[in-house]
């Protein structure tokens, strides 16, 4: 997706574009890398993908709660890959080029799902305007 694609996308079109690219890093940590990770690599396959598989069950929530419980999971979900990105980069395991592009696309992501979060807490009372 290009970069002007993405600053009008939903999060539901970026999640998944970011799902595509994190299936594509684990496959360069994995095959590609001169020097194949395993550990780091599953780790941030899983929690880079679960961030839009999230998403799309917020779709056909039940509830408003229901909604919310998905989107902060997907908010978790989201925080947890950008450590694994942050690790993969200070261990050399990510370039500089790799890592910014990565990491523009998660801080994105973030503050979506921050404005989601605390736009559906509030309307749930759970937290003040």
């Amino acid at each position: 997706m290009s970069e002007d694609a993405k600053a009008t996308a939903s999060i539901h079109e970026l999640s998944y574009d970011f799902a595509c690219r994190i299936t594509r890093l684990f496959q360069y940590l994995t095959e590609d890398a001169e020097y194949k990770e395993y550990v780091q690599s599953k780790q941030i396959y899983r929690s880079g993908t679960s961030i839009g598989a999230n998403v799309r069950e917020s779709k056909h929530a039940q509830s408003d709660a229901d909604f919310l419980s998905k989107m902060s999971i997907a908010y978790k979900e989201a925080d947890e890959t950008d450590y694994w990105l942050n690790l993969l980069h200070d261990n050399g395991y990510l370039d500089d080029k790799q890592f910014e592009s990565l990491e523009k696309d998660i801080t994105r992501i973030l503050k979506i799902l921050t404005s989601i979060v605390k736009t559906m807490r509030t309307k749930l009372g759970l937290e003040k305007p």
